[in-house]
């Protein structure tokens, strides 16, 4: 009997909990998917993004990756008020900034898309997701790609509907126009 009553408490308190919050992770219980608490914190690269969560070790896991655009917009919350930072990373001091992200993310600016098909070749047009509009974009002033307040937010799981079957992001349409 006491093996039962283990089960059924366990049972309850799976179904209670709606997101999982540490220090360093988030895990939304609606999609499965694992975020890192905070973006890397400074100016990088589309490639640097992609490789900045390729090699992340965080919360004893190696299975990093970075978030295609479904899954950025997927917890994009115009309500939500999370704490974060905004500004020049090059010698400016960056200001505190509101993001509007579920799960209470750090972030520190707008968060480059992985095209989210597998080949992460770049096309010269790479997407990223401002959280404070709440919108995508792909339109680069120039190439390369300027980079400065882009950053990388790494997240793990397959938390799409389609199991990674989903178009490029090109044709997932924004969350506002």
């Amino acid at each position: 009997m006491s093996a039962f009553v283990a089960r059924a408490q366990s049972t309850t308190k799976a179904a209670v909990p709606k997101a999982i919050q540490t220090h360093d992770l988030w895990t939304d219980s609606s999609t499965n998917l694992t975020w890192a608490a905070k973006d890397n914190g400074k100016d990088v690269s589309w490639k640097g993004a992609l490789k900045f969560c390729r090699t992340l070790r965080l919360g004893g896991y190696a299975d990093w990756r970075l978030a295609n655009m479904f899954e950025l917009q997927g917890i994009y919350e115009p309500s939500a008020t999370a704490p974060g930072r905004a500004g020049d990373t090059k010698g400016g001091v960056p200001r505190s900034f509101t993001w509007h992200v579920k799960g209470d993310l750090f972030l520190t600016g707008d968060e480059w898309s992985s095209r989210g098909d597998g080949k992460e070749k770049s096309s010269g047009y790479e997407y990223y997701f401002d959280f404070n509009e709440g919108k995508s974009n792909d339109n680069p002033v120039g190439w390369p790609y300027p980079y400065n307040g882009m950053r990388a937010l790494c997240v793990r799981g397959s938390g799409d509907p389609l199991g990674g079957q989903r178009q490029h992001a090109r044709s997932i349409p924004p969350v506002h126009e």
